[in-house]
C-alpha cells in the first residue's frame, strides 16, 4: 500500500471515530432533557475540539525543553483510542441495521411501512463506550503512573561454556533511558535505588540515553553517578544518540551533529560509564574470562547501521570462552549476528514493548510484534540467546500500558 494512502486512512479513521463517537453519547442521553442534551453536546464538542487543538499544537510546537507537551499528545493518543475502540460494534450494528432495513423495505408484507428505519440500539451504545473508555482510562493511567512503575524482571539462564568461576554471575541491563522526557530528577533517583539494591556483578546500559541532545542528560549525571558497581559499568549507543531525527540545517549543520555526538559520548565518561564503540573488553574472575562485547547501532527497516560487527567480534579476547554483545537493535541479532556462533548472550532494547500491549503470564502482545520478530524479553537460537529490555524510560507517549519500565536482572548459570 502506498504510503500516500495513509493520511486519507487515517482522517477516515478519525472522522468515524468521532461521529460515532457522537452518536453513541447522543443515543446515550436520548431520554433526557433537551436541555441537558443540548449540554451534553456542547461539552463533548468542546472537549473534542480543545483536545485536538492542544495535541496537534504540542505535537508541531514541541521544543527538546518542552516535555510536559508530550502529554497533550498523549491526552489526544487516548481520546482517539477510546473513540477507534467506539466505532467497531456501532459500525457493525449500522451494517446489520442496513441489511434489516433492506430486508425490510424489499418485503411485500411490509411494503407499506415504507421500509421503517430500525433505531440504534441502547444497551450497544452503553457497551461501546464502556469499551471505549477501557484505553482511554489505561492510557491515562499510563501517563500518571505507568511510566514510572518501575518493573524488576530476573531471568536465569544456563551456558555449559559458562567458565566455572562466573557460576551465579550477576549482570543488570537497563536500556534506552530516553532522559529528555523526563521533567524532574526524581523517577530516575527512584529507578537508581531499585538498581542498587539489586547487588549486580555487572551493570549494563544498551543506548538511548538521551531523546536527540546531549544536554538533555546533563541535569541526570549526578544521579546516574549513583549506580553502583564493583566492575565497571559498560555502555554503548542508540539510534536517538546519533541525534538523526533533527533537522540539523536549522541548528548549524553537520558539525553541530558531530558536536553533540562527541558531547554524549562525554557525558557517558562524566556518569563513568565505559562506551564501547565497537570494541570489546573481558571480565575476569577466579582466573577465567569472558568477553564482552559493544558494537555501535545497526538498524534495520531504515534504521542506520554505524555498527562494525566484524570489528567489534576481532577486539575480543579469543582466550574467552564465553561472549556478551550489547547491539542496541535487536534486529541486529537476525541480520549478522547468527554469523558469529560463539556470541553466546545478546542483550538488547529499543522496542520498548511500543509501550502499550497486553504482558501477562499467559499472554504478550504489542503492536510492535508485527515489525519486529524478537521484541521482548528471552529468545533462543541454537545455543544463542537474546534478550530485548522493554527499556527504563518513553518517548513520544509520555507513559507505558503493559509494558512497564525495566531493569533486567540476569544470573548467569553453568548448565
Amino acid at each position: 500500500m502506498s504510503r500516500s494512502l495513509f493520511p486519507f486512512l487515517f482522517l477516515a479513521f478519525v472522522v468515524f471515530g468521532e461521529w460515532y463517537g457522537f452518536q453513541a453519547v447522543r443515543t446515550l442521553v436520548q431520554h433526557a432533557e433537551p436541555a441537558t442534551r443540548r449540554l451534553v453536546t456542547a461539552l463533548y464538542w468542546v472537549l473534542t475540539v480543545v483536545i485536538w487543538g492542544l495535541g496537534i499544537w504540542a505535537m508541531n510546537s514541541r521544543r527538546e525543553h518542552a516535555s510536559y507537551k508530550a502529554y497533550f499528545g498523549g491526552l489526544l493518543l487516548a481520546m482517539v483510542a477510546a473513540k477507534l475502540v467506539v466505532v467497531i460494534p456501532l459500525l457493525l450494528e449500522d451494517v446489520t441495521r442496513l441489511g434489516r432495513w433492506a430486508f425490510q423495505l424489499m418485503s411485500p408484507a411490509n411494503q407499506s411501512t415504507g421500509g421503517r428505519a430500525i433505531s440504534r440500539s441502547e444497551f450497544l451504545s452503553k457497551a461501546a463506550l464502556v469499551a471505549g473508555a477501557v484505553p482511554f482510562v489505561s492510557l491515562l493511567w499510563g501517563m500518571v503512573k505507568g511510566g514510572t512503575d518501575y518493573t524488576v524482571k530476573r531471568v536465569v539462564l544456563r551456558f555449559p561454556n559458562l567458565p566455572v568461576a562466573f557460576d551465579g554471575f550477576k549482570l543488570l541491563q537497563i536500556s534506552d533511558l530516553h532522559t529528555g522526557s523526563f521533567q524532574s530528577k526524581e523517577p530516575l533517583q527512584r529507578a537508581v535505588d531499585l538498581i542498587n539494591k539489586q547487588g549486580a556483578d555487572l551493570v549494563f546500559m544498551t543506548g538511548d540515553l538521551v531523546n536527540n541532545f546531549a544536554h538533555e542528560v546533563e541535569e541526570h549525571i549526578d544521579t546516574l553517578a549513583g549506580i553502583k558497581s564493583q566492575l565497571p559499568i559498560y555502555s554503548i549507543l542508540g539510534n536517538h544518540d546519533y541525534a538523526d531525527y533533527v533537522n540539523w540545517d536549522e541548528l548549524g549543520g553537520r558539525e553541530a551533529k558531530a558536536a553533540n555526538l562527541a558531547r554524549i559520548k562525554q557525558n557517558h565518561a562524566k556518569i563513568g560509564w565505559q562506551l564501547l564503540l565497537d570494541e570489546a573488553r573481558v571480565i575476569e574472575r577466579g582466573g577465567e574470562k569472558i568477553s564482552i562485547l559493544g558494537v555501535q547501532n545497526w538498524g534495520a527497516r531504515g534504521f542506520a547501521q554505524y555498527g562494525d560487527l566484524a570489528k567489534t567480534h576481532a577486539a575480543a579476547d579469543p582466550t574467552a570462552p564465553f561472549k556478551i554483545l550489547l547491539s542496541h537493535d535487536p534486529s541486529h541479532w537476525d541480520g549478522q549476528v547468527h554469523e558469529y556462533p560463539d556470541i553466546d548472550l545478546t542483550l538488547s532494547g529499543h522496542t520498548h514493548g511500543m509501550q502499550f500491549g497486553v504482558n501477562l503470564p499467559w499472554m504478550k502482545w504489542s503492536p510492535v510484534q508485527y515489525v519486529y520478530r524478537q521484541w521482548a524479553g528471552l529468545y533462543q537460537r541454537g545455543q544463542q540467546y537474546l534478550y530485548v529490555n522493554t527499556g527504563l524510560g518513553f518517548i513520544g507517549y509520555p507513559g507505558r500500558v503493559g509494558f512497564l519500565p525495566e531493569i533486567t536482572v540476569f544470573e548467569l548459570r553453568r548448565a
